[in-house]
Protein backbone atom coordinates (compact mmCIF):
# COMPACT_ATOMS: atom_id res chain seq x y z
CA UNK A 1 0.00 0.00 0.00
CA UNK A 2 1.21 3.49 -0.87
CA UNK A 3 -0.09 6.93 -0.01
CA UNK A 4 -1.00 8.48 -3.34
CA UNK A 5 -2.34 11.97 -3.96
CA UNK A 6 -4.19 12.71 -7.21
CA UNK A 7 -4.62 16.35 -8.20
CA UNK A 8 -7.78 16.51 -10.30
CA UNK A 9 -9.20 13.02 -10.61
CA UNK A 10 -12.82 14.13 -10.92
CA UNK A 11 -13.64 12.88 -14.43
CA UNK A 12 -12.74 10.53 -17.27
CA UNK A 13 -9.44 8.65 -16.92
CA UNK A 14 -8.51 10.64 -13.82
CA UNK A 15 -11.63 9.43 -12.03
CA UNK A 16 -10.94 5.89 -13.17
CA UNK A 17 -7.35 6.18 -11.95
CA UNK A 18 -8.58 7.10 -8.45
CA UNK A 19 -10.98 4.15 -8.43
CA UNK A 20 -8.30 1.70 -9.56
CA UNK A 21 -5.71 2.98 -7.10
CA UNK A 22 -8.22 2.53 -4.31
CA UNK A 23 -9.20 -0.94 -5.53
CA UNK A 24 -5.51 -1.90 -5.54
CA UNK A 25 -5.33 -1.10 -1.84
CA UNK A 26 -3.57 2.26 -1.94
CA UNK A 27 -4.45 5.08 0.45
CA UNK A 28 -5.74 7.77 -1.90
CA UNK A 29 -6.18 11.51 -1.42
CA UNK A 30 -7.84 13.66 -4.11
CA UNK A 31 -7.25 17.40 -4.42
CA UNK A 32 -9.63 19.49 -6.51
CA UNK A 33 -12.04 22.40 -6.25
CA UNK A 34 -14.92 20.22 -5.13
CA UNK A 35 -17.18 20.13 -8.19
CA UNK A 36 -17.35 16.33 -7.94
CA UNK A 37 -17.25 14.32 -4.69
CA UNK A 38 -14.51 11.74 -4.23
CA UNK A 39 -15.43 8.04 -3.98
CA UNK A 40 -16.22 6.70 -0.51
CA UNK A 41 -13.06 5.95 1.39
CA UNK A 42 -10.96 8.49 -0.53
CA UNK A 43 -9.74 11.55 1.33
CA UNK A 44 -10.94 14.71 -0.42
CA UNK A 45 -9.15 18.03 -0.01
CA UNK A 46 -11.20 20.83 -1.56
CA UNK A 47 -8.76 23.57 -2.55
CA UNK A 48 -7.77 25.59 -5.62
CA UNK A 49 -4.30 24.43 -6.64
CA UNK A 50 -3.57 27.92 -7.95
CA UNK A 51 -3.88 29.36 -4.42
CA UNK A 52 -0.47 28.51 -2.98
CA UNK A 53 -1.26 29.58 0.58
CA UNK A 54 -4.49 27.57 0.63
CA UNK A 55 -2.83 24.53 -0.96
CA UNK A 56 0.04 24.63 1.53
CA UNK A 57 -2.41 24.92 4.43
CA UNK A 58 -4.49 21.99 3.13
CA UNK A 59 -1.36 19.83 2.94
CA UNK A 60 -0.25 20.64 6.47
CA UNK A 61 0.71 17.47 8.33
CA UNK A 62 0.33 15.28 5.24
CA UNK A 63 2.94 13.38 3.23
CA UNK A 64 2.62 11.08 0.23
CA UNK A 65 4.67 8.46 -1.52
CA UNK A 66 3.46 9.70 -4.90
CA UNK A 67 1.58 12.66 -6.36
CA UNK A 68 -0.18 12.22 -9.72
CA UNK A 69 -0.96 15.63 -11.21
CA UNK A 70 -3.77 15.43 -13.76
CA UNK A 71 -4.43 19.13 -14.19
CA UNK A 72 -1.14 21.02 -14.47
CA UNK A 73 -1.23 23.28 -17.53
CA UNK A 74 1.28 26.07 -16.88
CA UNK A 75 4.74 26.70 -15.45
CA UNK A 76 3.13 28.89 -12.79
CA UNK A 77 1.01 25.98 -11.56
CA UNK A 78 4.08 23.72 -11.65
CA UNK A 79 6.11 26.20 -9.59
CA UNK A 80 3.36 26.38 -6.96
CA UNK A 81 3.25 22.57 -6.79
CA UNK A 82 7.02 22.18 -6.47
CA UNK A 83 7.00 24.45 -3.43
CA UNK A 84 3.82 23.07 -1.86
CA UNK A 85 4.91 19.42 -2.16
CA UNK A 86 8.57 19.98 -1.32
CA UNK A 87 9.33 17.52 1.49
CA UNK A 88 5.83 16.00 1.21
CA UNK A 89 6.40 13.44 -1.55
CA UNK A 90 9.23 11.35 -2.95
CA UNK A 91 7.75 11.02 -6.46
CA UNK A 92 5.69 13.30 -8.73
CA UNK A 93 3.97 12.17 -11.95
CA UNK A 94 2.52 14.79 -14.30
CA UNK A 95 0.01 13.96 -17.02
CA UNK A 96 1.17 15.67 -20.20
CA UNK A 97 0.22 15.41 -23.86
CA UNK A 98 1.24 14.44 -27.38
CA UNK A 99 0.75 18.11 -28.24
CA UNK A 100 4.19 18.92 -26.80
CA UNK A 101 5.58 17.44 -30.04
CA UNK A 102 3.40 19.49 -32.40
CA UNK A 103 5.80 21.33 -34.74
CA UNK A 104 3.11 23.95 -35.37
CA UNK A 105 3.46 25.17 -31.78
CA UNK A 106 7.23 25.44 -31.35
CA UNK A 107 10.56 25.11 -33.12
CA UNK A 108 11.35 21.42 -32.65
CA UNK A 109 13.84 18.95 -34.14
CA UNK A 110 12.73 17.74 -37.54
CA UNK A 111 11.45 14.17 -37.48
CA UNK A 112 11.10 12.37 -40.83
CA UNK A 113 7.51 11.61 -41.67
CA UNK A 114 6.69 8.06 -40.65
CA UNK A 115 9.33 7.96 -37.93
CA UNK A 116 7.69 7.73 -34.47
CA UNK A 117 8.63 10.69 -32.29
CA UNK A 118 10.64 9.80 -29.21
CA UNK A 119 10.76 11.52 -25.83
CA UNK A 120 14.16 13.08 -26.61
CA UNK A 121 12.51 15.44 -29.12
CA UNK A 122 11.35 17.61 -26.22
CA UNK A 123 13.74 17.62 -23.27
CA UNK A 124 12.12 19.30 -20.24
CA UNK A 125 15.51 19.76 -18.59
CA UNK A 126 16.55 22.22 -21.31
CA UNK A 127 13.21 23.77 -22.35
CA UNK A 128 13.03 27.54 -21.80
CA UNK A 129 10.56 28.74 -19.18
CA UNK A 130 8.81 32.13 -19.24
CA UNK A 131 6.88 32.68 -16.02
CA UNK A 132 5.85 36.24 -16.97
CA UNK A 133 3.55 35.26 -19.84
CA UNK A 134 -0.22 35.69 -19.25
CA UNK A 135 -0.74 32.12 -18.07
CA UNK A 136 -3.71 33.17 -15.91
CA UNK A 137 -5.63 34.33 -18.98
CA UNK A 138 -7.94 31.52 -20.15
CA UNK A 139 -7.86 32.57 -23.81
CA UNK A 140 -4.06 32.75 -23.82
CA UNK A 141 -3.78 29.38 -22.10
CA UNK A 142 -6.14 27.72 -24.57
CA UNK A 143 -4.13 29.11 -27.49
CA UNK A 144 -0.83 28.01 -25.92
CA UNK A 145 -1.85 24.68 -24.44
CA UNK A 146 1.15 22.75 -25.80
CA UNK A 147 3.66 25.37 -24.66
CA UNK A 148 2.08 25.51 -21.22
CA UNK A 149 2.58 21.76 -20.87
CA UNK A 150 6.18 21.92 -22.11
CA UNK A 151 7.06 24.67 -19.66
CA UNK A 152 5.26 22.95 -16.77
CA UNK A 153 7.33 19.83 -17.41
CA UNK A 154 10.48 21.99 -17.46
CA UNK A 155 9.73 23.56 -14.07
CA UNK A 156 9.28 20.16 -12.41
CA UNK A 157 12.33 18.67 -14.12
CA UNK A 158 14.59 21.45 -12.92
CA UNK A 159 13.21 21.78 -9.41
CA UNK A 160 14.79 18.53 -8.22
CA UNK A 161 12.55 18.54 -5.13
CA UNK A 162 11.43 14.94 -5.83
CA UNK A 163 11.76 12.23 -8.49
CA UNK A 164 9.78 13.49 -11.49
CA UNK A 165 8.15 11.65 -14.38
CA UNK A 166 5.80 12.94 -17.04
CA UNK A 167 3.33 10.84 -19.04
CA UNK A 168 2.75 12.27 -22.51
CA UNK A 169 -0.62 10.93 -23.51
CA UNK A 170 -1.84 10.29 -27.02
CA UNK A 171 -5.36 11.38 -28.02
CA UNK A 172 -7.68 9.74 -25.49
CA UNK A 173 -10.89 8.05 -26.67
CA UNK A 174 -13.55 5.71 -25.33
CA UNK A 175 -16.21 5.84 -22.68
CA UNK A 176 -19.09 7.31 -24.65
CA UNK A 177 -20.45 10.38 -22.87
CA UNK A 178 -17.45 10.34 -20.52
CA UNK A 179 -15.26 11.44 -23.44
CA UNK A 180 -16.03 15.09 -22.73
CA UNK A 181 -14.08 16.61 -25.66
CA UNK A 182 -16.67 15.28 -28.11
CA UNK A 183 -14.09 14.54 -30.79
CA UNK A 184 -15.16 10.96 -31.48
CA UNK A 185 -18.80 12.02 -31.24
CA UNK A 186 -18.03 14.57 -34.00
CA UNK A 187 -17.19 11.73 -36.38
CA UNK A 188 -20.07 9.55 -35.26
CA UNK A 189 -22.57 12.33 -35.86
CA UNK A 190 -21.18 13.44 -39.23
CA UNK A 191 -20.88 9.95 -40.66
CA UNK A 192 -24.32 8.98 -39.35
CA UNK A 193 -25.91 12.06 -40.97
CA UNK A 194 -23.91 11.68 -44.19
CA UNK A 195 -22.17 15.02 -43.66
CA UNK A 196 -18.71 15.56 -45.09
CA UNK A 197 -15.69 15.25 -42.80
CA UNK A 198 -13.11 17.98 -43.43
CA UNK A 199 -9.66 16.48 -44.05
CA UNK A 200 -6.27 17.66 -45.27
CA UNK A 201 -5.15 16.79 -48.80
CA UNK A 202 -2.45 14.57 -47.29
CA UNK A 203 -3.67 13.54 -43.87
CA UNK A 204 -0.85 12.14 -41.75
CA UNK A 205 -1.27 9.50 -39.04
CA UNK A 206 -1.54 10.14 -35.32
CA UNK A 207 -1.77 7.92 -32.24
CA UNK A 208 -4.53 7.17 -29.74
CA UNK A 209 -5.04 5.53 -26.37
CA UNK A 210 -8.16 4.16 -24.67
CA UNK A 211 -9.05 5.97 -21.46
CA UNK A 212 -8.90 2.74 -19.44
CA UNK A 213 -5.44 1.95 -20.80
CA UNK A 214 -4.25 5.43 -19.87
CA UNK A 215 -5.59 5.00 -16.33
CA UNK A 216 -3.70 1.71 -16.11
CA UNK A 217 -0.51 3.33 -17.38
CA UNK A 218 -0.76 6.19 -14.89
CA UNK A 219 -1.24 3.70 -12.07
CA UNK A 220 1.82 1.80 -13.31
CA UNK A 221 3.81 5.05 -13.55
CA UNK A 222 2.83 6.05 -10.03
CA UNK A 223 4.47 2.99 -8.47
CA UNK A 224 7.38 2.61 -10.90
CA UNK A 225 10.80 4.16 -10.40
CA UNK A 226 11.64 5.66 -13.81
CA UNK A 227 12.03 9.41 -14.26
CA UNK A 228 11.66 11.77 -17.19
CA UNK A 229 9.10 11.71 -20.00
CA UNK A 230 7.38 8.59 -21.28
CA UNK A 231 5.00 8.42 -24.24
CA UNK A 232 1.64 6.71 -23.79
CA UNK A 233 -0.08 5.45 -26.93
CA UNK A 234 -1.61 2.24 -28.18
CA UNK A 235 0.16 0.39 -30.98
CA UNK A 236 -0.85 1.29 -34.52
CA UNK A 237 -0.95 4.90 -35.78
CA UNK A 238 -4.10 5.81 -37.70
CA UNK A 239 -5.00 8.50 -40.21
CA UNK A 240 -8.30 10.36 -40.18
CA UNK A 241 -9.33 8.14 -43.11
CA UNK A 242 -8.65 5.01 -41.05
CA UNK A 243 -10.79 6.49 -38.29
CA UNK A 244 -13.73 7.41 -40.52
CA UNK A 245 -13.58 3.97 -42.17
CA UNK A 246 -14.03 2.34 -38.75
CA UNK A 247 -16.89 4.72 -37.90
CA UNK A 248 -18.57 4.12 -41.27
CA UNK A 249 -18.31 0.35 -40.91
CA UNK A 250 -19.81 0.44 -37.42
CA UNK A 251 -22.59 2.80 -38.54
CA UNK A 252 -23.38 0.95 -41.75
CA UNK A 253 -22.89 4.20 -43.65
CA UNK A 254 -20.45 5.61 -46.22
CA UNK A 255 -17.91 8.17 -45.07
CA UNK A 256 -17.86 11.41 -47.06
CA UNK A 257 -14.75 13.60 -47.06
CA UNK A 258 -14.13 17.21 -48.04
CA UNK A 259 -10.54 18.29 -48.67
CA UNK A 260 -9.69 21.62 -47.04
CA UNK A 261 -7.48 24.27 -48.58
CA UNK A 262 -4.03 24.97 -47.15
CA UNK A 263 -4.41 26.86 -43.88
CA UNK A 264 -8.10 25.97 -43.52
CA UNK A 265 -9.20 24.17 -40.36
CA UNK A 266 -9.89 20.45 -40.70
CA UNK A 267 -11.70 18.03 -38.44
CA UNK A 268 -10.10 16.73 -35.22
CA UNK A 269 -7.37 14.13 -35.84
CA UNK A 270 -6.71 15.27 -39.41
CA UNK A 271 -3.10 16.48 -39.40
CA UNK A 272 -0.95 18.01 -42.11
CA UNK A 273 2.20 17.60 -39.98
CA UNK A 274 3.85 14.58 -38.45
CA UNK A 275 4.23 14.00 -34.70
CA UNK A 276 2.92 10.50 -34.04
CA UNK A 277 4.69 9.20 -30.93
CA UNK A 278 6.83 6.14 -30.23
CA UNK A 279 5.86 4.05 -27.20
CA UNK A 280 9.16 2.12 -27.19
CA UNK A 281 10.40 3.59 -23.89
CA UNK A 282 7.28 2.60 -21.96
CA UNK A 283 7.54 -0.92 -23.42
CA UNK A 284 11.20 -1.16 -22.45
CA UNK A 285 10.24 -0.14 -18.91
CA UNK A 286 7.69 -2.94 -18.74
CA UNK A 287 4.30 -1.61 -19.87
CA UNK A 288 2.35 -3.56 -22.53
CA UNK A 289 0.04 -1.69 -24.91
CA UNK A 290 -3.03 -2.80 -26.81
CA UNK A 291 -3.56 -2.10 -30.51
CA UNK A 292 -5.73 0.86 -31.44
CA UNK A 293 -7.76 -1.23 -33.87
CA UNK A 294 -8.62 -3.71 -31.11
CA UNK A 295 -10.48 -1.22 -28.92
CA UNK A 296 -11.48 1.56 -31.32
CA UNK A 297 -14.55 -0.23 -32.79
CA UNK A 298 -15.98 -0.54 -29.28
CA UNK A 299 -15.29 3.13 -28.55
CA UNK A 300 -16.95 4.07 -31.84
CA UNK A 301 -20.00 1.95 -30.95
CA UNK A 302 -20.30 3.88 -27.67
CA UNK A 303 -20.15 7.18 -29.55
CA UNK A 304 -22.68 6.01 -32.14
CA UNK A 305 -25.08 5.05 -29.39
CA UNK A 306 -25.19 8.73 -28.42
CA UNK A 307 -25.73 9.97 -31.99
CA UNK A 308 -29.12 10.72 -33.57
CA UNK A 309 -30.43 7.80 -35.66
CA UNK A 310 -30.70 8.71 -39.37
CA UNK A 311 -34.19 8.67 -40.85
CA UNK A 312 -33.22 7.45 -44.32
Amino acid sequence: MQRICVIGGSRYFGKLLVERLQAAGHQVTVINRGSTPAPAGVEHLVVDRNDEAALTAALDGRAFDVVVDQVCYTPVQAAVATRAFDGRTRRYVMTSTIEVYDPATATLPTVPSGTPVTEESVDPATWQVAMDLPWHDDAYLEAHYAEGKRQAEAVFARARRFAFATVRSAHVLGGGAQEFTGRLAHYAERVTRGDAVAVHATALPTVFIHYEELADLLMWASVADFTGPVNACSDGPLTVHDLTDIVAKQAGRKAVHRTVRAGEEASPFSFDRHYAMSNARAKALGFSFSRSTDWLPGAVAEALALSPVPTD
